[in-house]
């Protein structure tokens, strides 16, 4: 039996920023290879700002241990995912945890949920404690507000044992509070110390290296494919009943658009474009302020300072200035994907674990009902200069008051958890109890309104194992997804500070803020491009440049991490 899954890494700075993808499995693959990294720079304040690499992070980071416990249908390629689209039977589960590292110890565990949590005393909680060998109280909170509860607990004196915070949430005051309130988990998991933890031990070293904060191994990484992972939707159902052809540049994209667009029918070419249109036009990565930094001809740019991103811009006003653009997307109303699966927009852009969900959803009411993704083009129409997106965006800490042995049970359970694909604790942790929370159908596990309810983003948030793209019920859209991602993946390059956990000076934590309210404004026609220019005119001026100098004696201490 096989389990649906998808990669669920949020995607920050993409359409759904805040709200994270309801799927159980947010795990990615990372790419193998050692890091030319950048050296710590100290700073006042009890904490480091500035990044740790090279020697220094050799001495805290795990040894890596590969794990094939059951053979991918398709190998990663390109930073793609793991791919699985043959249903596995019951009997060819295998065993990742043949011994419980739990030893009966109490931990409580602060994440995220979306959606409404379960009572502490489900049976998909009861089960999974018992098989991990630790009692794990989870005290969820509303993902939508995270930021606000995550700033609350880390000002106070009580921490709960484990806290998972994602990466879109790390900003202001957290990177620092991270520093000082988590405990060091060097010396139960540094070099071949991890081995304790085999599946920890496989877990990729691009994603350990990001769970490097002031100098420490601090988190529990959740993996993710660096392939850039917001895709351009369209309804290939419809296109192939319309005769439309697929876009193979921005020029034949507006002229489809403008075919495709009836606004008295109620239909549209496409949604908002804005972040299909960085890629098309070769802006660096947007997912997190360090990505956006890297140098060119010698000078350091973010990325608001490329020609290119102000050519992005450009072609996303343009949908909308033409009228393609579905009116509520112009006016932020509602999604996309709820107007795309409806039928009034034939194109749209989200994060690839939309190309499984959506179908999965819409084919029981609508068996016609297909979506494809089209590959980015570059600005002529030829091939796309894309940049890497992180390998781990999630994290788990541990307390720095928590003992001993809640040290280890939450070792045990985030061992339990980045359990690969084809085990019977990855079925445990994405899908629950059989006949409990999902039944065997055509040899495949359907999760029951009990399994949707109960089985959602708990476990699942400790630590995964390399990303995996398993959807046996429907193996094309495997097949697709992973072969998109090899595509692109082929195409992908890695800026400076790329896999770094970079935390900025705290006096620039401000400076950025206003950026993509103002991208929204500029591609609506409510602020030109001549304000665009005069924002990041404003940016360089009010520290802009002082951070760039900054960056810039980190690349110097140790040389950029973009080519390895």
């Amino acid at each position: 039996m096989t389990p649906r899954t998808s990669t669920g890494t949020a995607p920050a700075g993409a359409p759904s920023r805040r709200s994270f993808l309801a799927s159980t499995a947010v795990a990615a693959v990372a790419v193998s290879g050692g890091a030319s990294l950048l050296t710590a720079c100290g700073s006042p304040g009890g904490g480091k700002d500035g990044t740790t690499s090279g020697k220094d992070a050799k001495k805290v980071l795990p040894t890596f241990m590969a794990r094939t416990i059951v053979a991918p249908d398709i190998p990663s390629e390109h930073g793609s995912s793991l791919g699985f689209h043959k249903a596995l039977s019951s009997d060819q589960l295998k065993s990742a945890v043949p011994e419980k590292l739990g030893k009966g110890q109490k931990i409580t565990v602060m994440s995220p949920y979306w959606g409404s949590p379960p009572k502490q005393d489900n049976p998909y909680y009861k089960a999974a404690n018992e098989a991990i060998g630790v009692d794990i109280t989870w005290q969820n909170q509303d993902g939508m507000h995270y930021d606000e509860k995550l700033g609350a607990v880390l000002a106070s004196s009580r921490i709960p044992d484990v806290v998972v915070i994602p990466g879109w949430n790390m900003g202001g005051k957290i990177p620092s509070a991270i520093i000082n309130k988590f405990a060091d988990l060097g010396p139960y998991l540094s070099g071949d110390k991890v081995k304790k933890y085999p599946n920890l031990a496989a877990i990729p070293t691009d994603a350990w290296q990001r769970a490097i904060f002031g100098g420490k191994l601090r988190g529990l990484p959740m993996p993710a494919s660096y392939v850039p992972n917001i895709v351009p939707y369209y309804r290939s159902d419809l296109f192939e009943e319309k005769g439309y052809e697929v876009p193979t540049s921005p020029q034949e994209f507006l002229d489809l658009a403008k075919e495709i667009t009836h606004a008295k029918a109620k239909v549209w070419g496409c949604g908002d474009m804005k972040w299909t249109s960085f890629n098309v036009f070769g802006v660096f990565s947007g997912e997190e302020k360090a990505l956006g930094w890297n140098m060119v001809d010698g000078k350091l740019l973010y990325r608001i300072e490329q020609e290119e991103y102000l050519e992005a811009l450009e072609w996303a006003r343009k949908l909308y200035a033409a009228g393609v653009v579905h009116p509520d997307a112009k006016a932020q109303q509602g999604d996309d994907a709820t107007r795309f699966t409806a039928g009034q927009v034939l194109m749209y852009n989200d994060d690839i674990s939309h190309w499984y969900g959506k179908t999965a959803e819409q084919l029981p009411q609508n068996p016609k009902f297909t979506m494809s993704g089209m590959d980015i083009f570059g600005p002529d129409g030829g091939k796309p200069v894309l940049y890497a997106k992180q390998p781990a965006g999630i994290f788990a800490f541990v307390s720095k008051n928590a003992d001993k042995s809640a040290i280890e049970a939450a070792l045990a359970a985030a061992n339990f958890t980045a359990s690969p694909y084809g085990t019977k604790e990855y079925m445990l942790t994405n899908y629950g109890v059989e006949g409990t929370h999902y039944d065997i159908k055509n040899g495949l596990p359907v999760k029951n309104d009990k399994g949707n309810n109960e089985v959602n983003n708990a476990y699942v948030m400790l630590a995964s194992p390399a990303s995996t793209l398993a959807h046996p019920d429907l193996p094309q859209i495997t097949r697709d997804q992973v072969a998109w991602q090899q595509r692109h993946g082929a195409l992908t390059r890695k800026t400076s500070f790329y896999g770094l956990q970079v935390t900025e000076p705290a006096k620039y934590t401000n400076l950025s803020n206003d950026m993509e309210g103002m991208e929204d404004e500029v591609v609506r026609g409510r602020k030109s491009i001549a304000d665009m220019q005069q924002f990041i005119s404003t940016w360089r001026s009010k520290g802009g440049d002082q951070l760039r100098d900054w960056y810039k004696k980190l690349l110097d201490d140790a040389g950029s991490a973009a080519n390895r």
